[in-house]
């Protein structure tokens, strides 16, 4: 226990964010040092040119024989092998080669990844360099980092919206009592946008593009005022380029589906939880976290949609790995239970 601590004061110990469409990392002592996209860029599907934001800045403009993708797909390892080098990338970027003690390392993971999947990511930690290394579940990180009192006997609601997953969950007294995770987050969002404007205007734009539009101007209800935004695309008639105006109105009708299957999940959630968390969730209301959680006008859809509060967690993006360093920092006991155990109940949607 003595070497343990004496360990853990020499070495550069990290929490790290696998996302969908972001990964962060948490620094001990210095706090969130690293948010880069999880994006990866590959040579003949084979060697890594680049990761992050200069491996963003290629997508859509690659030659063929060069590929920028995203490893993690719908909250889970799509591709382990490049996952693994993505992880390696980040976790040397910020580790201090000067010191001497390995560091360890909590990584949030989705919750509906494979015991294989988990076994990757802990693999690929120590090969990087890990001295330990702990997983936990995105919900009870993400709520840890929004501040939730998770070890008490009261029912805490969590909505975290990633990139490929929103996973909502009822915690209570350190443990995932009740949890449902959603195929559907932001990258929805995305896919909805480009296909409205395919439809309504005959103009294909890509992936960076329908992002830009979602952070801009999207919305999951209409504005006070409407925003609006020039975007450029290809004309699928003629296929050349083309601008038109948009506006947010519009957002909020082309991503009307995505959000509805989304409320719909936290609904059915809040069916299976008991009477007596449930009464707690009512008073105490729904937290978001997660990029998804920035959309305009989702909590207040969410409120109208459920009777029940809803509080934004204070930098939502950052809620999960904020968690996960806390944890790292000042609990390393309950990091290290939560890592092996947990009971909940999982509702398939």
């Amino acid at each position: 226990m003595i070497l343990d601590y004496f360990l853990g004061m020499f070495s550069n110990d990290m929490a790290i964010d696998l996302g969908t469409a972001t990964t962060l990392v948490y620094l001990k002592g210095k706090g969130i040092v690293l948010k880069e996209p999880s994006i990866v860029a590959l040579y003949k599907g084979r060697e890594v040119i680049a990761v992050g934001n200069a491996a963003k800045e290629m997508v859509g403009k690659t030659p063929g024989d060069v590929q920028a993708i995203r490893p993690m797909k719908d909250g889970v390892i799509a591709d382990f092998n490049v996952t693994e080098k993505m992880l390696r990338y980040f976790i040397v970027k910020v580790h201090n080669r000067h010191s001497l003690v390995s560091p360890r390392i909590a990584i949030s993971v989705p919750k509906g990844v494979t015991p294989v999947e988990r076994r990757a990511v802990r693999e690929s930690a120590i090969q990087a360099g890990a001295r330990e290394v702990y997983l936990i579940d995105e919900p009870m990180a993400a709520a840890i980092g929004a501040g939730l009192p998770v070890e008490d006997p009261v029912g805490h609601m969590v909505v975290d919206i990633g990139g490929g997953t929103t996973e909502v969950a009822v915690i209570s007294m350190g443990g995932l009592v009740v949890f449902n995770s959603i195929r559907t987050a932001g990258d929805k969002f995305d896919d909805a946008i480009a296909a409205y404007l395919k439809k309504a205007y005959n103009i294909q734009i890509g992936e960076r593009t329908a992002e830009k539009i979602k952070i801009q101007i999207g919305c999951a209800m209409k504005l006070d005022k409407a925003d609006e935004m020039d975007v450029k695309g290809s004309d699928l008639t003629t296929g050349l380029p083309r601008t038109i105006r948009i506006n947010s109105d519009e957002m909020a009708i082309a991503i009307e589906e995505p959000i509805t299957k989304i409320i719909d999940g936290i609904k059915f959630t809040l069916e299976q939880t008991k009477p007596e968390l449930a009464a707690d969730i009512i008073d105490k209301g729904i937290v978001l976290t997660g990029g998804g959680a920035q959309l305009r006008n989702f909590d207040k859809k969410l409120r109208e949609e459920t009777g029940v509060p809803v509080h934004i967690g204070e930098s939502p993006q950052e809620c999960v790995v904020k968690g996960a360093g806390k944890m790292l920092e000042e609990q390393l006991d309950v990091l290290r239970r939560l890592s092996f155990e947990g009971e909940e109940t999982h509702i398939a949607s």
